[in-house]
């Protein structure tokens, strides 16, 4: 097939690619002649977008892999179709996550398991796999999307808030590790946006889902951006920037304090008109 002006010989692997960040990803990449390999559960929705993306912007190839990353096997799956394929991967973005809502005493430890296995172990085995031929290369990109709980404890979120400040230190790590090479890893720190986070973790309810929502397209934009520029850390708004700064004044336990009142159902009462509370 001709090759096509861009980005054209440049691939870009995206978790979690059908619904929320990992979608407008795909969309921001695709805007710029990347070709794609989207990952997620869902195969017909990514089929739908995948070749979509691909006739709107003549991309030379997608590959669509339908893979749930809460299964151990899931990353070195991909890997190994990608070396069958002969598809190197440029650009690595570990968007997929998941959380769950409630009180830790009572929530189901095997959902927990999971969600560790995708937002902590699948990032860590990915990033592994492709890091290893980015040094071989000597060059790469990988963006990894943490949050800005990652800055603090999350009750009612505890193990999804401790698996996002796992990434944020183990990105900033490994970006010293490389400081020397011609590779880049970027955290994506995003606060409560508008996508299905929240109803896949049971939490619709919260303040916190209730209140004021960033749109996926302004966090992927942000996160784009970044990662183009080689940025370390980038979070996305203006308030998640003042809650995250808070973090390095307030001791622990007034973050959480704070983080559990916006983890909280929100009352019905706090929905009514200062003329109905009369």
């Amino acid at each position: 097939m001709k090759q096509m002006e861009g980005n054209n010989q440049k691939t870009v692997l995206i978790t979690g690619a059908s619904n929320g960040f990992g979608l407008e990803f795909a969309k921001l990449f695709a805007k710029d002649k990347y070709n794609l390999v989207l990952v997620a559960r869902s195969g017909d929705r990514l089929k739908k977008l995948g070749y979509s993306l691909q006739d709107e912007h003549q991309l030379e190839h997608v590959c669509i892999i339908q893979s749930d990353l809460a299964r151990p096997e899931s990353p070195q799956e991909i890997y190994d179709q990608l070396k069958q394929k002969g598809i190197t991967v440029d650009i690595l973005v570990n968007n997929a996550g998941a959380g769950i809502h409630g009180f830790f005493h009572e929530t189901e430890l095997d959902r927990e398991l999971e969600i560790i296995q995708l937002n902590v172990a699948s990032v860590v085995q990915l990033t592994k796999l492709f890091l290893k031929d980015m040094v071989a290369r000597n060059e790469g990109k990988i963006l990894n999307v943490a949050s800005v709980v990652s800055f603090m404890p999350s009750p009612l979120m505890a193990v999804y808030a401790a698996t996002k400040a796992f990434i944020l230190s183990f990105t900033e790590a490994l970006q010293n590790e490389v400081k020397d090479k011609n590779i880049t890893l970027t955290a994506l720190c995003p606060g409560a946006s508008d996508t299905l986070f929240f109803k896949r973790a049971e939490a619709e309810n919260t303040r916190a889902a209730q209140g004021q929502l960033s749109s996926p397209e302004d966090v992927a934009k942000d996160g784009y951006e970044a990662l183009m520029k080689g940025e370390s850390r980038i979070v996305s708004g203006v308030l998640n920037k003042v809650q995250a700064g808070a973090s390095n004044i307030l001791p622990d336990s007034a973050l959480a304090s704070t983080m559990r009142y916006q983890m909280e159902e929100k009352p019905a009462s706090e929905n009514r008109s200062p003329e109905s509370k009369l």
